[in-house]
């Protein structure tokens, strides 16, 4: 019985070895051809929550009273007390493509019109009713964004001319 054993093992064992190499005497790549993996260019730091104070979120916002709720190594969220009540968040992305939030604002109802803060490019994008707001601006392979709702009872305008204030402090504070 030992012998049939070894013999069997023995033939698939010289199986897998003949059919594991490619001799290395060949020219032509055994995988498919992929381009390198592309390294980002990372952008110029644009700091805890965006270079912007809470004071400065209060006022330029003009949103009343509104505290921050959160801060993390990504980004920043301010809210006024109360259900549905007015919020500004501020996130940085690194490496990560403008394009894919552009295309997530368009898909949730908002029109991204292209914009320029400081000669950067960007885009805004107001909700249908006029309460939300997206405001991106590219930084080499990064971007960040400052987003604001007024809340269910908005008052005080087109929160993207408020967004935009906010862009503005934080590009003019880039290191």
């Amino acid at each position: 019985m030992r012998i049939p054993s070894a013999i069997i093992t023995g033939m698939a064992l010289v199986v897998m070895l003949t059919s594991c190499g490619s001799g290395g005497d060949s020219d032509t790549p055994t995988g498919p051809n992929r381009p390198p993996p592309k390294v980002a260019s990372l952008g110029p730091f644009v700091g805890e929550c965006g270079h912007v104070t809470d004071d400065e979120v209060r006022n330029l916002a003009g949103l009343g009273q509104i505290s921050r709720v959160y801060k993390n190594a990504t980004g920043c969220n301010w809210q006024a007390a109360g259900l549905s009540s007015p919020s500004v968040t501020f996130a940085s992305y690194r490496g990560s493509p403008i394009e894919r939030e552009k295309a997530w604002v368009s898909n949730v109802g908002r029109n991204p019109q292209t914009i320029d803060v400081g000669g950067r490019a960007g885009f805004q994008a107001l909700d249908p009713q006029g309460t939300v707001c997206d405001l991106a601006v590219q930084l080499d392979d990064d971007f960040f964004e400052w987003s604001m709702s007024t809340g269910l009872f908005a008052t005080g305008g087109n929160p993207c001319d408020r967004t935009r204030k906010l862009a503005e402090l934080t590009v003019g504070r880039l290191e």
